[in-house]
């Protein structure tokens, strides 16, 4: 169900895989704790991690981190939300990347990887580790696993009880991997007190020196190497390739160094870097610093198209302004951890930053940095729906209480005439009737009233800012409405008063 097209030997190992159904519990067991290590190795440099490698990539969130962190490029803003096809959506982002470096999936869906199906995530990992760690190593014409294992062989050639010919029982007994650390770094092992015999013993010196001075974590397990009569073989180059990237770039550094002059060169270059290091992490604590107070500001806008402006504002500030800054965070990391490294090796004392500028200390920055961040969108996107229907409730209440003032205009002054006086009583009629005609229109002009009360308690509600005028014109109208409501009430008295009137007259 798996297969993978990088070079020949590539897809050589991608049907094995295939082939390997189901997968022997033992080599899934290494192979989850190697490829987490691996993934947390790259990860770190982003200030996150992983703990269950089928669970914690189902998002596709930090599958893309990981991705974009070994890569170093940017890939397309994943989706935020939590639903399944968020998740699918963002997974299939991560795999057509892989695909655009010349990797042909075949049988690997984002539908797996989301669903936690643990074969297809290893899977995915593998081919990962096999373009970005070892696809490029080149050793004398000779690549990736073939090259990897020339190296292998050529570091190793002259250690007793050491014949590597695999990457799996060729490792078992330790010492290849103890061979390798010595060939380059013969301060960190004494190879000679080191025991065929003591297998586990030989494997964690060399886990614990690698962690601990190669900055190499450990990805595998002395006991299930050991008692694993044929240990994983993707595990064991996942692992052996870090050493062949630390060791390469120290090789780099020392051929460098000794061109020009060795211990003087390699002194200014680690000042250099250390003036690098302290200008950055300066530049980014200050923007950090600059972008926190903004991102804390939540006071409201008076219109909609400011709010609006703040969100593209914001958008410009996610897809524009932050990127860079994230990788220079990154590049920081890296920065210190190869600063370091180039110390060790030159027996220097380690760089300590400036207070304030450590990595823990950017990272915290940004940590916090991310803490506001969080919400804001969602805030301001809030905010633009409150102005929205503010906007529209304003312009309703202003059409409204214009058709209510164009039927009120006149009305008081109707109602207050005295024209059924000296009438007849027909005529008297006539007026009453036209009264209960305008007095079934007031009671129809009752529904606009309560709707434009309706409309300002509403916009009260919504915190509306110019709500005192809307309360004044609504108290005005209410007012008005009182009035009509009395004049109406008197001139029916007096018409039927006069209707009496006339009808005493009449008899």
């Amino acid at each position: 169900m798996y297969t993978t097209y990088l070079t020949e030997e590539c897809m050589t190992q991608a049907n094995e895989w295939e082939r390997d159904l189901p997968l022997d519990p033992g080599w899934e067991k290494q192979q989850r704790e190697t490829f987490t290590a691996w993934c947390n190795s790259h990860l770190r440099r982003a200030g996150t991690q992983i703990e269950n490698i089928e669970q914690d990539f189902r998002n596709g969130l930090k599958l893309m981190l990981l991705l974009e962190v070994i890569s170093g490029e940017r890939l397309p803003r994943p989706d935020r939300g939590k639903m399944r096809f968020h998740r699918i959506a963002n997974v299939n982002k991560a795999l057509d990347f892989i695909c655009s470096k010349g990797v042909k999936l075949v049988s690997i869906g984002a539908e797996e990887i989301v669903d936690g199906n643990v074969k297809m995530t290893l899977g995915m990992i593998w081919t990962i580790i096999l373009r970005f760690a070892i696809q490029d190593i080149s050793v004398e014409e000779t690549s990736a696993k073939d090259g990897l294992l020339l190296w292998c062989q050529r570091k190793t050639a002259t250690y007793r009880n050491v014949n590597v010919q695999n990457f799996h029982i060729s490792w078992k007994d330790g010492l290849a991997l103890c061979a390798l650390i010595h060939r380059h770094r013969p301060d960190l092992i004494d190879y000679s007190r080191l025991r065929e015999d003591d297998p586990i013993g030989n494997l964690n010196t060399a886990f614990e020196v690698a962690e601990k001075f190669l900055d190499i974590p450990r990805m595998l397990d002395a006991e299930d190497i050991v008692n694993t009569p044929k240990p994983d073989e993707r595990a064991i180059m996942t692992y052996v390739s870090c050493f062949y990237h630390a060791f390469s770039g120290a090789e780099q550094a020392e051929t460098a160094a000794s061109r020009i002059c060795k211990v003087l060169a390699v002194n200014q270059e680690n000042e250099r870097l250390m003036e690098a290091y302290e200008k950055l992490a300066s530049k980014l604590l200050e923007w950090i610093r600059r972008t926190v107070p903004w991102l804390e500001n939540r006071a409201s806008e008076r219109s909609m198209s400011a709010m609006q402006q703040k969100l593209e504002d914001f958008r410009d500030y996610r897809r524009i302004h932050k990127p860079p800054r994230a990788l220079e965070k990154c590049q920081l990391q890296i920065s210190f951890n190869t600063l370091q490294t180039r110390l060790q090796l030159s027996n220097r004392p380690t760089f300590m930053p400036s207070e304030g500028r450590m990595v823990s200390d950017i990272t915290n920055a940004w940590t916090g940095l991310e803490q506001v961040e969080k919400g804001y969108e969602e805030w301001v996107v809030t905010e633009i729906r409150r102005l929205e229907r503010v906007e529209h409730l304003a312009k309703k209440f202003k059409q409204k209480c214009s058709l209510h003032e164009a039927w009120t205009t006149g009305k008081e002054e109707l109602l207050a005439q005295r024209d059924f006086e000296d009438t007849s009583l027909t005529k008297v009629h006539s007026l009453i009737k036209k009264h209960q005609a305008f007095e079934n229109d007031l009671t129809a002009h009752q529904d606009r009233l309560e709707q434009i009360a309706a409309i300002a308690q509403e916009l009260n509600e919504l915190d509306y800012y110019d709500a005192s005028a809307i309360n004044a014109f609504c108290q005005g109208w209410c007012d008005q409405w009182d009035t009509l409501g009395a004049l109406t009430q008197k001139r029916r008295d007096s018409l039927e008063c006069h209707q009496l009137f006339c009808k005493v007259v009449n008899n």
